[in-house]
């Protein structure tokens, strides 16, 4: 693997991945300025339209991670984004991320969209390991990580601090050599 330069469409049953662009931002909102969305995610951040803009304008020319806007095939609207960052090249491993709006959530999208994105950096990038975090108050996330591959590796106690609350985060990791999982 040379690096996260070409940005792939990945396309399942109901969900295709595409790189992400900055005319995805107005589909984006919902999911950054929800306060459920946001407390599940651990976000703190409050961001302006401009400023998510911005970050998005510049995804696509980023080396070090891929960012794919998740659409929904069955009415072609983008329904949230998938995101592997945090690429540890010489250990062939690679953080990921993913977040949907909440009007789409408990349809199985975040499941197939999650397979499709390890499945390229596993099998397509030739990375070993593909890590997350999740945090305790989020199950509904965790159960679908886990339909997709991801086991529990260790706690995090106390890594996010919520409204006045220590909250725990489970890291999870999918191995190239347990890849496919047989729950697929």
């Amino acid at each position: 693997m040379t690096d996260f330069s070409h940005k792939p469409t990945l396309t399942g049953e109901l969900v295709t991945l595409r790189p992400v662009t900055e005319d995805d931002v107005p589909a984006f909102l919902p999911m950054n300025s929800d306060p459920e969305i946001q407390r599940l995610t651990g976000s703190h951040a409050d961001f302006t339209e401009a400023a998510l803009r911005q970050w998005y304008a510049t995804r696509g020319a980023r080396p070090d991670r891929l960012d794919l806007a998740v659409v929904e095939r069955a009415s072609g609207r983008v329904v949230g984004e998938a995101v592997l960052n945090a690429w540890d090249r010489p250990n062939e491993s690679c953080g990921f991320r993913i977040c949907l709006v909440p009007d789409v959530l408990g349809r199985g999208l975040g499941t197939e969209a999650t397979r499709l994105i390890v499945g390229h950096a596993l099998e397509t990038l030739g990375l070993y390991r593909v890590w997350l975090e999740v945090y305790a108050f989020n199950p509904r996330a965790r159960r679908a990580y886990e339909k997709a591959g991801f086991r529990a590796e260790g706690v995090l106690r106390g890594a996010l601090l919520w409204k006045g609350e220590r909250v725990d985060a489970t890291v999870m990791s999918v191995i190239a050599p347990e890849w496919p999982p047989t729950a697929l």
